[in-house]
C-alpha cells in the first residue's frame, strides 16, 4: 500500500510544488487549504504523514497539531510543520504540541521531499 502524505497550506503554489513532487516520489497525495479540512481528511484516511502549515484560516497548525496527538487513533502520524515565522519561540511551541519537526520558509521543496523521504524511513 502506498504511504500517504496529507499536505495541508492555504497558499495554493506551495501546495502545487509540493503535491507535484511527492506524487513524483510515488506518495499518495492529499490535500487541505485549512485546518479543520485537515482534521477531516486525517479521519477519514490513513495518512503517514502531515506536512502542515502554521498560519491558516479557520484553525492554524499549531491547533491541528494538538488535535492530532489528543486522538489515539492519529498518534502515528508524523508532522512537520512549515512556518514563515523562523523564531525558535514558534520553533519550541510546535515542537512542544507534538509536531516531530519544523521547516522554515521559504524552504527549497527538494529538501523538504528529502527530509520527507528519511522521516518515512524510504531510501529511493
Amino acid at each position: 500500500m502506498a504511504v500517504e502524505i496529507l499536505v495541508v497550506d492555504d497558499e495554493p503554489n506551495i501546495v502545487l510544488s509540493l503535491e507535484f513532487l511527492l506524487k513524483k516520489e510515488g506518495y499518495q497525495v492529499r490535500t487541505a487549504s485549512n485546518g479543520e479540512e485537515a482534521l477531516n481528511v486525517l479521519k477519514e484516511s490513513k495518512t503517514d504523514l502531515v506536512l502542515l502549515d502554521v498560519m491558516m484560516p479557520r484553525m492554524d497548525g499549531y491547533d491541528v497539531c494538538q488535535a492530532v496527538r489528543a486522538d489515539p487513533e492519529l498518534s502515528s502520524v508524523r508532522i512537520i510543520m512549515l512556518t514563515a515565522r523562523g523564531r525558535d519561540i514558534e520553533r519550541d511551541k510546535g515542537l512542544a504540541l507534538g509536531a516531530d519537526d519544523y521547516v522554515t520558509k521559504p524552504f527549497a521543496t527538494r529538501e523538504l521531499v528529502d527530509k520527507v523521504k528519511s522521516f518515512l524511513g524510504d531510501s529511493t
